[in-house]
């Protein structure tokens, strides 16, 4: 914890720290030094840096942020927009966190039609084929995106689940440029999903919002009924955590 937090608080993020940085800082022996950035760099608390010259805070501390607090205080935080976002749309509403290489759902509003999805509170589900997943994916930066999409694996779970890395960049980058993502029958089949990320301190995200609805009933301007009031509730939730002092605590980057 020592060596990470020398790390987080470098004076010059223009040029991070090495081993030898950080044995003078620390205070502590070469190879005590180097076993310890060897865990951490295993363990992907680390990362190198400036063309492997130095060591910068890696991507599983986004993901162990997420875990610690988005349990408790993100869904607390989230809730009333979630309703709102609900009761809008008519449709059922998933706030997911990231969970090494998936992404996990901690709240779920249903709609209030008689035809409801399957999934609950807690269920795991792969980021290339969910409207969350893919939000959450475009909104990293690429030294936080590439360890996570060197280690997604590529299940099928329908006819239409992209199924290899050169297709989920390409929809990724498709992400960024609209500004939500979509899950177009790949999770689920007759299901089709909007994305929207929330970011926290620094802009980095920390969540994602879907808002999932049945192809047979999906309104004729899909980007005002549903896409309008789940970008909103995004900026609003994001625009809270960085207003609360008590939840920016918990986020390490």
């Amino acid at each position: 914890m020592h060596v990470l937090q020398l790390v987080a608080d470098w004076p010059d993020a223009n040029e991070m720290p090495n081993v030898s940085a950080l044995m003078r800082a620390s205070g502590y022996p070469r190879p005590t030094v180097h076993r310890i950035v060897a865990g951490l760099l295993a363990e992907r608390l680390l990362v190198e840096a400036r063309g492997a010259t130095g060591l910068a805070l890696g991507p599983r501390l986004i993901q162990l942020a997420s875990r610690s607090w988005g349990r408790s205080d993100m869904r607390l935080v989230a809730v009333d927009e979630l309703k709102r976002l609900r009761d809008i749309t008519g449709e059922t509403v998933h706030l997911a966190v990231p969970n090494a290489n998936t992404m996990v759902y901690i709240e779920k509003l249903e709609s209030p039609s008689a035809v409801r999805m399957a999934s609950r509170i807690g269920t795991s589900v792969t980021m290339h084929s969910t409207a969350v997943g893919k939000a959450y994916l475009a909104g990293l930066p690429g030294e936080a995106l590439e360890p996570l999409m060197k280690g997604l694996t590529f299940r099928r779970h329908t006819e239409h689940t992209l199924m290899d890395k050169a297709a989920l960049r390409k929809e990724l980058q498709l992400t960024r440029e609209r500004g939500w993502s979509v899950d177009n029958e790949e999770n689920e089949a007759g299901i089709y999903c909007f994305g929207g990320v929330i970011r926290g301190h620094h802009g980095m995200p920390v969540a994602a919002i879907s808002v999932s609805t049945l192809l047979y009933r999906q309104k004729e301007n899909p980007e005002q009924a549903y896409v309008k009031p789940l970008l909103e509730a995004c900026a609003a939730i994001s625009e809270r955590i960085a207003q609360t002092p008590a939840l920016g605590a918990g986020e390490m980057v």
